[in-house]
């Protein structure tokens, strides 16, 4: 019987992403390093203990190896001095190497302007799917709540955005076919993305300059991460920074929405009254079923060409952390370190940010049907604020309370029962990364 290499089952479930995915996925894939094998015991003490005292960086033991530093630098271009505003062009010097490049493998599919350049084009991989072969959904339509109860499970993950007013629930059962949601919130353009490849879920503000974007898939990738274009420049964007890296906008920085990943049961008890992305989006897919099976057990991501980022002796790639930003300021909170602390206080550039872990999320990247991934819990970060008046959260008997009054919050930031019953808090800008990713573009 043949045997195939973890990256052949990759391009496999590639491949159902691209064709019909009509088909239910086969399990490709063996488990290697679980989850909580991520850092070792110390550097999660560490890094606990750094959070814990607010720390702007809590360290996750990064060893840089020898001869690594360049790669580091180069690195850092696309994802160091990530900005939390956006939106509008500035003054940018483009590194003078890149400039006049020949254009990548792949580029006669784009007008891009590629004599403008924020990286090396030998870093890009083709994924599989040409541009376009993995289709954003450009005219999302939705159900209420209890009509999405009809298709999702309890534990499935979902990406919850606020914005104008308005609530809207989009299921990583259809993102991870998809990848990117080009849609309206409240008034408010907004395109919601997820790469699977790296775990990353972020929603940016469509808004740049005097332009409204529209936002395709390549098919191209950089560390892994999805490269997303704008249908308007075809300006090449990274979906984890929402940093401009080739063409018109290149070396700028789109506006990010701030939003969480939670379990439709936290989602639909939390906003009743939300709409819910559903299954009609035009195109034949097997949604519900995972073209990703076992991903997040591998021991390396898929198509990861950069530098080595992650102590393989001692590290899984695969395991979860969520960063969050405020200001100049940015820090990371493995999993492991918060489903053991639960709550943890930090504080960047000046203001306070809690992050709050919570089990019931199933990962998305496990089993073949999402609903039946592992356990993997979820996180989310929170301004512990209420109408100016600082409050503290706690991990108390077993729930998470608000130290003031006892009121019980879930990983919404919403309280469900207690005097502060119904009341939620303004998320941080926080966004879920797998350990390689984190460190690939946030090197230093």
């Amino acid at each position: 019987m043949r045997r195939f290499t973890a990256e052949q089952k990759v391009i496999a479930g590639f491949l159902a992403v691209l064709v019909l995915g009509v088909f239910p996925p086969l399990n490709l894939f063996s488990r290697g390093k679980s989850e909580t094998n991520g850092p070792t015991q110390e550097s999660v003490d560490a890094s606990a203990e750094d959070a814990v005292n607010g720390s702007k960086q809590p360290s996750l033991g990064f060893p840089i190896r020898d001869g690594a530093v360049e790669e580091m630098r180069r690195l850092s271009r696309i994802g160091a001095g990530l900005r939390t505003t956006g939106g509008r062009s500035t003054e940018v010097a483009l590194p003078s190497e890149y400039l006049g490049q020949s254009p990548p493998r792949g580029a006669h599919q784009f007008s891009t302007d590629f004599t403008r350049a924020l990286i090396d084009f030998s870093d890009v991989v083709a994924g599989g799917p040409p541009k376009d072969g993995i289709p954003a959904i450009n005219t999302p339509m939705f159900d209420t709540v209890s009509a999405a109860e009809r298709w999702l499970d309890g534990a499935e993950p979902v990406i919850v955005v606020r914005r104008g007013g308005r609530t809207a629930i989009y299921p990583l059962q259809i993102l991870t076919w998809h990848e990117i949601v080009n849609d309206e919130l409240g008034g408010y353009p907004v395109t919601v993305t997820y790469c699977p490849l790296c775990n990353t879920g972020v929603v940016f503000d469509r808004r740049f300059d005097d332009l409204t974007l529209d936002f395709g898939v390549s098919g191209l990738l950089i560390f892994s991460n999805m490269i997303m274009y704008d249908r308007q420049t075809e300006t090449w964007w990274v979906q984890a920074t929402g940093r401009g890296v080739a063409g018109r906008f290149a070396g700028q920085q789109l506006a990010f929405v701030p939003s969480t990943m939670v379990s439709w049961r936290d989602a639909r008890e939390t906003y009743p009254d939300a709409r819910v992305l559903n299954r009609d989006t035009g195109h034949r897919r097997d949604y519900g079923s995972n073209p990703y099976v076992g991903y997040d057990g591998l021991y390396e991501p898929f198509l990861y060409r950069g530098a080595a980022v992650v102590d393989s002796e001692t590290e899984s790639p695969m395991t979860r952390v969520l960063t969050v930003y405020h200001g100049d300021e940015a820090a990371a909170f493995p999993f492991p370190v918060l489903a053991e602390r639960r709550v943890i206080e930090t504080v960047l550039d000046g203001r306070r940010v809690v992050v709050v872990w919570e089990r019931g999320t199933a990962s998305a990247l496990d089993a073949a049907r999402l609903a039946d991934g592992h356990d993997v819990g979820t996180a989310n970060a929170f301004y512990p604020e209420i109408d100016g008046r600082e409050i503290v959260l706690e991990f108390r008997d077993g729930r998470v309370v608000d130290h003031e009054t006892g009121s019980r919050w879930n990983a919404t930031g919403t309280a469900v029962d207690g005097p502060l019953a119904g009341t939620q808090l303004e998320p941080a800008l926080s966004i879920h990364h797998f350990l390689f990713s984190w460190r690939a573009f946030n090197p230093e």
